[in-house]
């Protein structure tokens, strides 16, 4: 793990040393943000399978409605029936959680890397990268030179969760939540899950900045790529009200 840590360190110090002209005292957290940036980079062709594969599952949706009224009393046959129907389609109920997998790693050395004292003095403006919320509350409260850095990251946390929030639960509407059988408090998840975008507001209150740079980077990628990504559903969420009018 040392040597894993040694080689992402001296990573993220070349990097913020070919930003050191343009960003000054904070280059090495311009390199975060630029390293995290490169991970979503490198992992993009998976997010456009995933996101065929959300759309594929949308397509076939009536379909699986109606494998379930078939098979209803016949729980066996309805699992084949619906993996058929997967293979059939190739569609992979796995395909969306393996963008999110292979952030994991990254995000875990960002954490351990700045938790040590290898980084000690690199900060972003009044806030060093090693410390948390709770030490620039310490230092000068929520107005203070730390605090008012927080502040901003909360304040861009919160609309991209925002923008998140709004855009899943029209997709939810458009769309209900399929979970592949009938399952009680499907409702009930269904109206969590567009809640789930604020959570980042307590990942970046309680990991070091580093770490928060790298969460808040890659959550704002996420709600580009995605509404990139699913742009045809957005103009055929915003034609469906004027259709209705007409």
């Amino acid at each position: 793990m040392s040597v894993i840590l040694s080689a992402f360190g001296s990573l993220v110090e070349r990097l913020a040393d070919l930003l050191q002209p343009l960003f000054a005292t904070t280059a090495t957290a311009a390199a975060i943000v630029l390293f995290t940036m490169l991970v979503r980079l490198a992992i993009h062709p998976l997010s456009r399978a995933s996101a065929r594969g959300q759309k594929a599952r949308t397509r076939i949706a009536p379909e699986l409605a109606a494998l379930r009224k078939k098979h209803a009393k016949n729980p066996e046959r309805l699992r084949k029936a619906t993996m058929e129907l997967h293979a059939r389609e190739k569609v992979s109920p796995f395909a969306g959680i393996l963008p999110s997998l292979l952030q994991a790693p990254a995000f875990l050395l960002m954490y351990h890397l700045f938790s040590g004292d290898r980084m000690t003095g690199h900060t972003l403006l009044a806030a060093p990268l090693g410390d948390h919320w709770a030490d620039a509350l310490a230092h000068g409260g929520v107005l203070g030179p730390a605090g008012r850095v927080y502040l901003v990251l909360f304040a861009l946390v919160a609309a991209v969760a925002t923008f998140t929030y709004r855009r899943t639960k029209a997709q939810l509407a458009a769309q209900p939540l399929d979970l592949g059988q009938p399952t009680p408090g499907a409702g009930a998840i269904a109206k969590v899950m567009p809640l789930l975008s604020f959570a980042t507001l307590i990942t970046v209150a309680v990991v070091p900045l580093a770490a928060a740079l790298y969460v808040v980077t890659s959550t704002t990628w996420t709600a580009v790529e995605r509404a990139f990504l699913f742009r045809d559903q957005g103009r055929k969420e915003g034609a469906a009200p004027l259709a209705t009018r007409a």
